[in-house]
């Protein structure tokens, strides 16, 4: 009987196996060859440079179990159903990355809680930044989204905020405003 077939699966799935064990354990190696000259690819260090301490917010992860975020749509700039749904999305993504860099465990607290959102609105872009103002008052960290103007408002304007943080904070911050 001939194990010819036999022995070059073998030797393939152990090849595969060999470069997936490589991968994981180095990946900087293999994915990110460009280099800078102290051997730090460019990426890392421009993170680096860009990365700050954790938030306060970490903190209150481990002494507060209700967290939520709320998003703050402006309703001044009359976006349609699907445009402050897309705005929304880039909020939430965006404070998401950086709590994910910066307060893991606000995050996991977060999502514990059945990352609970809250859509309201807001009447002017003033008020926005009044309420983002506020926010950092309190240690909450924000995401604004600006928008690129490609479709139906003016480039550069902010659209939506978010906010996340133990209930009862952001309810401090944001309580008073109407549900979109």
């Amino acid at each position: 009987m001939d194990l010819t077939w036999l022995s070059a699966i073998i030797v393939g799935a152990g090849c595969l196996a060999l470069g997936f064990c490589i991968g994981a354990y180095h990946p900087s190696r293999i994915l990110i060859p460009a280099r800078t000259s102290r051997g730090l690819s460019a990426a890392t260090e421009i993170k680096k440079k860009k990365s700050k301490g954790p938030l306060e917010i970490e903190n209150l992860a481990e002494i507060l179990e209700d967290f939520k975020m709320v998003l703050v749509v402006r309703n001044d700039l009359k976006m349609g159903k699907g445009k402050i749904a897309a705005q929304c999305s880039h909020a939430t993504l965006g404070l998401y990355k950086k709590l994910l860099q910066r307060a893991p465990k606000a995050l996991d607290r977060w999502e514990m809680c059945a990352q609970p959102k809250v859509v309201v609105k807001i009447e002017s872009e003033e008020d926005m930044l009044a309420l983002q103002e506020r926010a950092k008052i309190l240690k909450l960290p924000t995401h604004i989204t600006i928008d690129a103007g490609r479709t139906q408002i003016a480039p550069n304007s902010r659209t939506v905020m978010a906010i996340l943080g133990p209930v009862e904070v952001v309810d401090d911050v944001t309580g008073g405003l109407k549900l979109l």
